[in-house]
């Protein structure tokens, strides 16, 4: 992959190296696939590829989609001889509802009372440039309110995400909610969906009227 390209990759210790390697093993062996992403070399990532125009974190594999497994073997491999970013592909085991730091912790601490209990909690990462993931059941879309709102961001299929200990330009990506946490459960979408309704009203953020009791969407069963 990488050819005659040397890019100087940051310099990361030899028990920062054992870590990316053993965390994105643990993530394939909970079924969760896992492709490598492009190295951080000083203030931009190094993917291998000659002519790669990409600076910002991206798959270091240029067909991601169909090389990400959950093999853990497989994925040992790609981080025997560098420090990849660990990338988790959405849309497969779970999708990402991304919203900003102010709208994250109010989620995060209506989530801690909600009366549905464990149905609305799962594994929650934070990016160092502030940006909040919820990790969601897989395919189900936004609710219409949230549809055009630009502070919600849905991940699914095409799309992935960095997760921790990756480390951006800005500092490492962090779990707020570990998956071990959550016992490796992940919340309804619609469920969540709701929690961010509320929480976008009581931050003041004008939504569109809500919908008829009888069109909403309806929570997922089982899991």
């Amino acid at each position: 992959m990488w050819g005659n390209v040397g890019p100087r990759v940051a310099q990361l210790s030899p028990l920062e190296r054992v870590r990316l390697r053993r965390v994105a093993v643990r993530y394939a062996a909970h079924g969760w696939e896992v492709t490598p992403g492009a190295c951080l070399a000083r203030s931009r990532f190094v993917c291998g590829r000659a002519g790669c125009p990409t600076v910002g974190c991206h798959p270091a594999l240029q067909e991601w989609e169909r090389a990400a497994t959950a093999d853990p073997a497989r994925v040992a491999t790609w981080w025997r001889s560098r420090p990849h970013g660990v990338l988790l592909p959405t849309g497969r085991a779970f999708d990402v509802l991304e919203v900003p730091a102010h709208l994250g912790r109010h989620v995060l601490d209506s989530v801690g009372t909600h009366p549905a209990g464990l149905g609305v909690r799962g594994p929650v990462l934070v990016t160092p440039t502030g940006r909040w993931m919820f990790l969601v059941r897989p395919g189900d879309p936004l609710r219409p309110e949230l549809e055009h709102c630009f502070h919600v961001v849905r991940h699914g299929v095409g799309s992935w995400i960095a997760a921790p200990p990756t480390r951006l330009p800005e500092g490492p990506v962090r779990w707020a909610v570990a998956p071990e946490q959550a016992r490796w459960q992940l919340p309804d979408s619609y469920l969540m969906q709701n929690v961010l309704v509320d929480a976008l009203r009581a931050t003041g953020v004008a939504l569109p009227a809500e919908l008829l009791p009888g069109h909403l969407p309806l929570p997922r069963r089982g899991w």
